[in-house]
């Protein structure tokens, strides 16, 4: 459980100090900005801080999620679907999803299709 723990908590907050101050990796700044994270308005910047701070504070680590597969609106309505969910099932999620984008940052390594 410790290293699916730290594997989770490695990954960045979407829309987080690290995005903000452009010191993100190449490929998770490509993955935020297909999601529309780039072109956030500074009233959604906030709801996406807020967002990453009550989960943060409930589960202990980042909120993780496909941005490949989500836009901004899908996003934060994962932050309140998720956000009353309990810890083991948000830890299994966000392995999950982890999963899913390990798989397509393969397939990018590999210049395949990831499905």
């Amino acid at each position: 459980m410790d290293k699916q723990l730290a594997l989770i908590r490695a990954h960045p907050d979407l829309v987080g100090r690290a995005a903000l101050a452009g010191t993100l990796t190449a490929a998770s700044n490509q993955e935020q900005a297909s999601a529309g994270l780039n072109q956030l308005t500074p009233e959604e910047i906030a709801t996406f801080q807020e967002y990453n701070a009550a989960y943060q504070n409930k589960f202990g680590f980042p909120f993780v999620i496909c941005a490949r597969l989500n836009r901004k609106e899908a996003i934060l309505a994962g932050f309140e679907r998720r956000l009353p969910q309990a810890r083991d099932q948000e830890i299994a999620t966000a392995l999950a999803e982890i999963y899913k984008i390990a798989g397509f940052r393969l397939a990018d390594k590999l210049e395949v299709s990831p499905l």
